[in-house]
């Protein structure tokens, strides 16, 4: 177990390990379909933080890439359709999440804080091509500005 967790409860610990994979979830199912690209960069970030990510989080992404995709495929089918039903339903664990995290050590929930949130952007950015800026430079980032 990692040290941090030691005082969280088993079922806090299994909804923190879940936090990318709810992130994600809701992300990549923003237009009422699961989006493919933006689901396997999900899956490809989770392996990579297990290398990139903060010395003091790599036993976190280590256990959520053992999780991952079978997690993930849960998931969609759990919120599947992604109504606005379903999307409040995401958001209130993504809430728990966010209470359990407070409960950590201050430093440890700062970085993972930090960490999900620049996932969270980057699985949101996957789908984004530099040649949109070619073809539309100002319309893209107007919308997403």
């Amino acid at each position: 177990m990692i040290k941090e967790f030691e005082k969280l409860t088993t079922e806090e610990c299994k909804l923190l390990y879940k936090a990318p994979v709810l992130v994600s979830v809701l992300v990549s199912c923003a237009y009422n379909e699961v989006n493919v690209t933006m689901k396997n960069d999900a899956i490809k970030l989770a392996h990579l933080r297990t290398f990139t990510a903060a010395p003091l989080l790599l036993p976190y992404y280590q256990e959520v890439e053992k999780i991952f995709k079978e997690e993930f495929e849960k998931a969609v089918k759990m919120y599947f359709p992604f109504d606005g039903e379903n999307r409040a339903k995401i958001m209130n664990e993504i809430n728990k999440v966010n209470r359990i995290i407070a409960k950590l050590d201050a430093n440890y929930a700062t970085t993972l804080n930090k960490s999900l949130d620049s996932y969270a952007r980057h699985v949101k950015r996957s789908v984004y091509s530099v040649f949109q800026d070619f073809i539309f430079p100002f319309c893209y980032s107007r919308l997403n500005g």
